[in-house]
């Protein structure tokens, strides 16, 4: 996830501190192991050259929402997470079929095509997408997105949130695919929680957002550019928030339906 405090440094925190012991049961904050076979499309994006061998070099999440079509977050590309322009990391790659990051199997794949959102705006964390092209397509099952107008978005719904990222907020990393279970709340929530700081801005329009009010379940550093998943469809993906888990601030995610024009236009299925 990744807000100022959530997101660009998030993915930039792992880098700093890897090597670091993989949590054994925990999750996203307050979550479970999540296997790949229930949710094929979860990836993950990686590179050893940056980000080391262990847990395959993963720093960011994604969702396969085509058979040859991978979205994730703008910021998990950027330079402030990378430590260089995108376009410079030469093993750049997306991990699918991999439950546990420090082992074997899956396939690490090279994409063929990546756009950035040119209108990302990292003081408002607007429009934080990517599209990925891979040069083949995966027989994995793809995850719809949920239109404009689907009930999916609907505040008080169950959701689930999937990444590899930091299980505690503290820097520990899981090797396991995790899940935590969270609910969609009213975008009056999400504007009062967020209404312009140097952590961002709620946008109802391209944003919603999901948690506990007490707190205690959530994404953090690692998961940006995960699946937020509401009744199998794709709602959002993890864009940013301030610290993990905390009462009053939930998780951020970019509006899935936000993402239809730019997959239609970038993607290639």
């Amino acid at each position: 996830m990744c807000p100022s405090v959530h997101a660009a440094l998030g993915a930039l925190a792992l880098a700093l501190a890897l090597p670091t012991p993989a949590a054994a049961d925990e999750s996203v904050i307050g979550g479970k192991p999540a296997p790949l076979s229930h949710s094929p499309w979860a990836v993950a994006l990686a590179s050893h050259e940056r980000f080391g061998a262990q847990r395959s070099g993963q720093f960011c999440g994604g969702v396969l929402v085509g058979h040859s079509t991978v979205v994730t977050a703008a910021h998990c590309l950027s330079k402030e997470v990378l430590g260089v322009p995108w376009r410079q990391v030469r093993d750049l790659k997306i991990v699918v079929g991999r439950d546990n990051l420090a082992a074997g199997g899956g396939q690490e794949l090279k994409p063929a095509k990546i756009w950035v959102n040119p209108r990302y705006n990292s003081w408002t964390n607007d429009g934080d997408m990517a599209v990925l092209t891979l040069d083949k397509p995966l027989p994995n099952r793809p995850i719809p997105i949920a239109g404009r107008s689907d009930s999916a978005y609907r505040p008080g719904n169950a959701a689930t949130v999937y990444g590899w990222g930091d299980t505690t907020g503290g820097g520990s990393y899981a090797s396991h695919l995790r899940a935590a279970h969270v609910n969609v709340l009213p975008d009056a929530v999400c504007a009062r929680a967020y209404p312009g700081s140097a952590d961002g801005k709620y946008r109802a329009r391209s944003m919603l957002c999901a948690g506990e009010p007490t707190g205690g379940r959530d994404a953090c550093q690692g998961d940006s550019g995960g699946p937020l998943v509401v009744g199998g469809r794709l709602v959002g993906l993890v864009s940013w928030g301030t610290g993990c888990g905390q009462a009053g601030s939930p998780g951020v995610y970019t509006r899935a339906s936000a993402l239809l024009p730019a997959v239609a236009a970038h993607g290639a299925d």
